[in-house]
């Protein structure tokens, strides 16, 4: 909402205040000032020109030479390019010395041999957004009233030596939407009355009912009110009324769609004015749009109506869309002489609802969508014959045509004093929450403890308790409310377990080299059970942003995949990320889809490249398995996880397996698919998912100090020929079952698969440590539990080297 100053002087007196100090009381009232705007910063030497004469350039098609005077007999010669400027004209002049906005300095100068002393300036060049100069001027230079005085202060003639508040206003603070809104703010912080425009006009001895038949049909329009006023003469509205439209942010047509303009914003209410000639019918009924059926609005755009959609029409065709715009069919235009004013009340969810499936938002669905005060209604009305008269020359039909069933009822709101200092912490008496409310203009009562208050009609987001203990609050000053610490028994805040271990694996995950990454929760269909570890029941939105993101995942790795595709098309040599986030599966018993936290990794390229030592080592399905296994082993997991080799869609058949803690499946690794690496263009790509709740919920044993060893410990190898297709893991746990207690370790120390082994064949080295921390061992000892095992591994098949 952008407020002048000016204007609203017209209704409260702000003297004694500068402009700054006005916004900081509003803003400590509860509404925000975004900005204090003076229209005519930095703006000097503007003056009213007369243009005497005007000769065509003689080496410019484009150009004109203008003498101008300028005031007191100084005439000026000036080079204007504008196509409207012409001998007669009283306009706007920039004399050499002048600064405009944007840091324009006027200075003379020659243009195309010809000597200009000044600059004739279009409203824009004073600062001024084109959209909301007049049409007449857009392209051209401003043209003044006759009466200007050359020489005079055009800034002020124009209306700029103003200052205007922009304000931030929430969504229930819809009576701010109006400058008398605004005032009624004003007046209840500054202690000041609010003084409401006089109405009063003379009416014709014919009837408005006499010229227009109005029909309510539809039960969502409990209002509407009609004027009629004949003998308009459709001219330019008076130039202050441009420069308040052009002030807040709205462009000047004519006198009689200004007037409406005026009074949307000076009421909140908006109006609409009708052709009366061009109704046709000479009636107004107001009813539900048939399906399908078509109006072009002032736009100019054919619109297609929906059933519920609300509509004015003249008996036979729509005529306006209500609440949002009206229709070309019955718009003022220049030879309009008779016309009818429209305000009504429109039900906000209707006009929304219109609005939204129109695509067509407007200064008048805005405020009916926010809610309009029901008693301003007729005022506004009148309000509009008034100006008619005054500044269209109009004559106003005597009574209004009018329907109304709506209930003007203010809102009572009951609450105690005691409620009121209970929920701010404070002691304000009886007396100035009397003294609050009044200056808000409320109508209060005390009596019995309590304060009766019922809530003006414009006012509509007063519904509760709660909302006066706001009003008292905001207008007693929010700085005078008491600091108190708060009190209770106090806790020391911590992280809970999962948090703790959750941070213990994004610092393992980032000391392991790899970036984090974060990246949509929703995806596309196709992608979102790609990789996932089990597939459950997707969830989609109704009202996607695309295709792309119309689906919750559930894995990680589809994005975080495209992520890592992403930085090697920009030259990234080596990617190496993770992105724990949430993945979201099947249905709760609200309804609601399931989610749980995984983490994922993803890497690509030269997991080591150190040059200065010759060393290259390229990503590898080992390299994030020891990833995943470092995790576990920080986690204190290590014991309970086993791997299994496993077959995923889109990752490679022979380097993938399935993650196993306790015996459930928790997640995958795996190297990307070649014909998914080709899609992607990726190198070898390998990547991993674990499902994080189940790893950071499991119970874990304390963790105990082992002391350093005091006695040595002795190690044994053993080499088995195997079949190529047996997992090594199967053998190392053979291994670790059948040693006594004496056997502390086994490692995989070598794999060979060469021309001297049997087809189908490979041999594996084992590595087996034993030892005891209370005493050194014997080789007898040793011999022996050796020998245990290397009968275990005989008689599962396994052939020693």
């Amino acid at each position: 909402m952008l407020v002048s100053l000016n204007w609203l002087k017209q209704y409260v007196d702000i003297d004694g205040l500068t402009h700054e100090e006005l916004a900081e009381k509003i803003t400590r009232s509860g509404i925000e000032v975004d900005a204090v705007i003076d229209r005519a910063q930095g703006m000097t030497n503007v003056v009213v020109g007369y243009v005497v004469s005007k000769e065509k350039h003689p080496d410019a098609d484009k150009l004109n030479v203008c003498q101008v005077e300028v005031g007191e007999g100084d005439v000026r010669q000036i080079i204007c390019g504008a196509p409207n400027v012409d001998a007669g004209q009283k306009v706007i002049v920039a004399l050499p010395g002048a600064r405009l906005p944007g840091g324009i300095k006027i200075k003379k100068a020659k243009m195309r041999g010809q000597e200009s002393n000044g600059m004739i300036c279009s409203l824009q060049e004073l600062g001024i957004e084109g959209r909301v100069v007049p049409k007449a001027y857009a392209d051209g230079i401003y043209v003044l009233p006759e009466d200007a005085v050359p020489g005079s202060d055009a800034l002020e003639l124009v209306g700029l030596r103003d200052t205007v508040l922009e304000l931030g206003l929430t969504p229930n603070r819809s009576d701010a939407l109006s400058m008398l809104g605004v005032a009624y703010e004003v007046g209840a912080i500054l202690s000041r009355d609010v003084k409401l425009p006089e109405i009063n006009y003379e009416t014709s001895y014919e009837k408005a009912a006499d010229y227009l038949n109005l029909r309510v049909e539809a039960k969502e329009n409990p209002l509407y009110a009609a004027k009629v006023v004949k003998n308009v003469k459709i001219a330019q509205s008076p130039l202050w009324l441009q420069h308040y439209l052009m002030a807040a942010g709205v462009r000047p047509h004519n006198n009689v769609v200004d007037i409406t303009n005026y009074i949307l914003m000076e009421y909140g209410q908006p109006l609409h004015a009708f052709d009366y000639d061009s109704l046709k019918t000479k009636e107004i009924v107001v009813r539900l749009a048939n399906e399908g059926e078509n109006i072009v609005t002032l736009d100019d755009q054919e619109r297609t109506l929906k059933a519920h959609n609300l509509v004015i029409t003249n008996g036979v065709e729509p005529v306006a869309v209500a609440g949002v715009m009206g229709g070309a069919n019955s718009e003022v235009t220049e030879s309009t002489t008779t016309v009818v004013i429209e305000s009504a009340y429109f039900e906000g969810l209707s006009v929304r609802r219109t609005s939204k499936e129109l695509g067509l938002r407007s200064d008048s669905s805005a405020r009916f969508e926010k809610g309009v005060d029901p008693n301003r209604v007729l005022v506004a009305a009148e309000r509009a014959a008034q100006l008619l008269a005054e500044l269209a020359g109009g004559e106003v039909l005597d009574g209004t045509v009018l329907v109304d069933d709506l209930d003007k009822t203010p809102a009572r709101v009951v609450v105690s004093p005691d409620f009121i200092n209970a929920r701010l912490g404070m002691k304000i008496s009886l007396e100035d929450m009397l003294s609050i409310l009044n200056r808000l203009k409320f109508d209060v009562e005390a009596a019995n403890g309590l304060l009766i208050i019922d809530a003006p009609t414009r006012r509509q987001d007063i519904k509760i308790e709660e909302d006066i203990v706001e009003e008292i609050a905001r207008l007693y000053g929010y700085d005078e409310i008491p600091m108190t610490l708060p009190e209770g028994n106090d806790q020391v805040g911590g992280l809970t377990p999962y948090q703790a271990k959750r941070r213990v694996a994004r610092n393992f995950l980032e000391g392991a080299g790899l970036y984090q990454a974060v990246t949509y929760s929703l995806t596309s269909a196709e992608l979102s059970q790609k990789y996932a570890l089990k597939a459950e029941e997707t969830t989609k939105l109704l009202m996607p942003m695309s295709e792309e993101r119309s689906t919750l995942r559930q894995s990680l790795l589809p994005h975080l995949i495209e992520s890592a595709s992403y930085n090697v098309a920009r030259n990234a040599e080596t990617v190496a990320l993770y992105e724990i986030g949430s993945v979201f599966l099947g249905k709760t018993a609200e309804d609601l889809p399931y989610e749980e936290e995984h983490v994922a990794v993803v890497v690509t390229g030269k997991w080591v490249d150190n040059a200065w030592q010759g060393e290259k080592v390229t990503a590898d399905f080992f390299i994030v398995k020891g990833i995943v296994e470092g995790l576990f082993e920080k986690l204190g997991l290590t014991n309970r996880v086993s791997y299994e080799k496993a077959a995923v869609d889109g990752l490679h058949p022979g380097q993938t397996a399935f993650v196993y803690l306790d015996g459930e499946k928790i997640g995958l690794i795996g190297g990307l698919h070649p014909a998914e690496r080709k899609n992607l263009d990726l190198k070898e790509t390998f990547v991993a998912e674990l499902n994080l709740n189940a790893i950071l919920t499991a119970s874990v044993e304390a963790l105990v100090y082992s002391p350093v060893p005091r006695f040595p410990a002795m190690t044994r190898d053993i080499a088995l020929e195997l079949d190529r297709v047996k997992p090594a893991g199967e053998i190392v746990e053979l291994i670790r079952q059948s040693g006594t207690k004496l056997l502390k370790d086994v490692k995989v120390f070598d794999v060979y698969e060469g021309e001297k082994m049997a087809p189908g064949k490979k041999s594996v080295a084992f590595s087996l440590t034993y030892f005891d921390p209370e005493r050194t061992l014997t080789d007898e000892e040793v011999v022996n539990a050796h020998e245990k095992v290397l009968k275990a591994l005989t008689e599962a098949g396994a052939e020693v080297r």
